[in-house]
């Protein structure tokens, strides 16, 4: 049986040429990798049935331009065109450039003008994408390197050395080439520097981190809550929060929330990470009652706390100072700040 498969597949490969068969198996997968002359990059292959939009080469006699480009180096220079704010031209070798590994192959090169650089030392990153015209598919076969490119004055010149065979090229069955014409293009595609950034830093050495708020008489607050006066920390105006009755479900606690101060503003989206410490002062010793939280604050978010933060039993019998005051300190470990822009 593995016998007749195999005289099968030797029969089926001897009526067909073997680089129409590669080639057709190309264009149905519509897709296909390989490494470029350098082996430092990935190219990507498919085809595409629109044409190139940066610039397009039409060839009416290929072989005689073969013939003319003996004296200029076997390449051809196309006209300036400008794409992303710069000035290109597209370079094709179509005997392949020997000098880059491309012998034997169609060559194809994008160069940058360096004169519309702003300045010597600019640098323009590109991604580009060449193409040849496949009248047998009416589609182009695009190639593409899969990373952008540096271009500068050092080295304005990128492209791929091994497009395509020259064998696989100049075969008319496989529909590049027809009646001595033909036809390439390029895509350059700038990328454009960033428009919307954000730079997230953590400050975790802040100076004077602690703040201290008494609240006198607690024993006669009527007020649902109560705030302390704003304070700044972290580059940030924060403020202490106090419900000495508690919420609306239990009457038994009392509640201590940090907010970030009224007079703060955010912008959609924007997030201020704090770790702090809130504690409430022991008046005849050193046992404090603290709780450490760490939250992110934000628009829709500018309030965290415990809303039974401490017995309103415990408060009363242990953390009230001789003249009924309440002392409640804050604590700042870490407080992010970020720095943004947006050009959208």
């Amino acid at each position: 049986m593995i016998f007749r498969v195999l005289q099968n597949l030797k029969s089926f490969r001897s009526t067909v040429p073997l680089q129409s068969f590669q080639v057709t198996t190309q264009f149905r997968s519509f897709m296909g990798k390989r490494m470029s002359s350098s082996g430092s990059s990935t190219t990507v292959q498919s085809l595409r049935e629109r044409s190139p939009s940066s610039y397009s080469l039409k060839i009416q006699n290929f072989s005689q331009l073969e013939k003319s480009l003996v004296s200029c180096d076997g390449k051809y220079e196309s006209r300036i065109f400008s794409s992303g704010g710069y000035n290109w031209r597209m370079i094709l070798y179509p005997k392949g450039n020997s000098k880059d590994n491309g012998s034997d192959f169609i060559s194809m090169y994008v160069e940058l003008d360096s004169s519309s650089l702003p300045t010597p030392s600019s640098e323009v990153f590109a991604d580009y994408r060449f193409f040849v015209f496949n009248k047998k598919e009416n589609k182009y076969f695009t190639i593409h390197d899969v990373e952008s490119k540096p271009f500068n004055n050092l080295r304005p010149v990128w492209g791929l050395p091994q497009l395509l065979p020259l064998d696989t090229f100049k075969d008319p069955e496989n529909g590049y080439f027809s009646v001595d014409q033909c036809e390439f293009g390029v895509d350059v595609i700038v990328a454009p520097p960033p428009t919307n950034w954000e730079i997230l830093s953590f400050n975790d050495k802040l100076s004077f981190p602690k703040f201290t708020w008494t609240v006198k008489n607690f024993n006669e607050l009527e007020e649902y809550v109560y705030k302390s006066s704003s304070f700044s920390k972290g580059g940030r105006k924060w403020a202490l929060r106090l419900y000495p009755k508690g919420g609306e479900d239990s009457k038994k606690w009392v509640s201590i929330f940090l907010e970030v101060a009224e007079s703060e503003t955010f912008e959609e989206g924007e997030k201020i990470f704090r770790e702090a410490n809130i504690r409430i002062i022991d008046p005849r010793g050193s046992n404090h009652l603290t709780r450490t939280y760490s939250c992110w604050h934000g628009k829709t978010f500018p309030c965290w706390g415990h809303p039974e933060f401490v017995s309103r039993n415990d408060l009363k019998n242990t953390y009230l100072d001789m003249e009924g005051a309440l002392n409640i300190e804050v604590e700042f470990d870490v407080v992010s700040t970020t720095k943004y822009s947006s050009m959208s």
